[in-house]
């Protein structure tokens, strides 16, 4: 099994470890409230770029497929199931960025999770999420490097997934492996990487999109743990 596979699993398990954590602690509609408020807050912070029609299907596989409140038990069971042959069935390129999907979804949920249980402890959870509620247990998680992490890895699988769809004959490969996936039982999966790399094949220069996102989201983290500064969070109207 190569290097990549093995992350792969490893984020698999630090998930489903965490989602078992999480479900024992009755935290879980928490955490779902959380990721639901943090899709609404990216889709609002990030509206000049998602007007834009070349932009629109990535921003929205980011939110739906890697950042909410999504199950995705089902395509990483399928994942898990084909890992150690994941060498012979994608090229180097689309493994390492499903690896990195992968790992930014694994860190997410570790900080939603963090998030989560810091709202209950703290009672800031008997209303619904709003942007001092979220505020408070944010800069009360005190992990900053982590947040610089999560900010790394969503300019990393970025520009892994702009070069994986530049592979030729993906678009066949896609296509053609969509009926026996499915005949496998790994249809999950396979649209998972489809809608990747629908959302990414037309999106031109990926620095165009994924650059000002990371800038801007660097400077809110700035922002959400600078004690001296007033909350830079927006108004969400539920």
């Amino acid at each position: 099994m190569t290097d990549i596979n093995k992350h792969i699993l490893r984020h698999l398990h630090s998930v489903k470890t965490m989602q078992e954590i999480a479900q024992k602690a009755d935290l879980l509609d928490t955490i779902r409230a959380v990721q639901t408020w943090q899709c609404q807050r990216l889709l609002l912070s990030h509206q000049v770029i998602y007007q834009q029609e070349q932009f629109k299907p990535a921003l929205d596989f980011f939110i739906h497929q890697l950042y909410g409140p999504k199950d995705f038990s089902q395509r990483d069971k399928d994942i898990k199931r084909v890992a150690p042959k994941m060498s012979m069935l994608l090229p180097s390129t689309a493994s390492q960025s499903l690896a990195s999907a992968l790992h930014l979804n694994a860190l997410s949920f570790e900080l939603d999770f963090a998030l989560a249980k810091t709202l209950k402890d703290q009672a800031l959870n008997d209303n619904p999420i709003n942007r001092d509620t979220y505020h408070a247990a944010y800069q009360a998680c005190n992990n900053a490097n982590a947040r610089q992490q999560q900010i790394h890895l969503i300019e990393v699988m970025g520009k892994n997934l702009a070069e994986a769809v530049k592979m030729r004959g993906i678009s066949t490969l896609l296509l053609l492996s969509r009926k026996p996936a499915k005949i496998a039982g790994l249809l999950a999966l396979h649209e998972f990487i489809d809608s990747g790399y629908k959302a990414f094949r037309h999106i031109g220069n990926v620095d165009d999109f994924i650059l000002p996102i990371v800038h801007f989201e660097q400077g809110l983290k700035d922002q959400m743990f600078d004690l001296t500064m007033p909350n830079p969070l927006p108004t969400i109207l539920t």
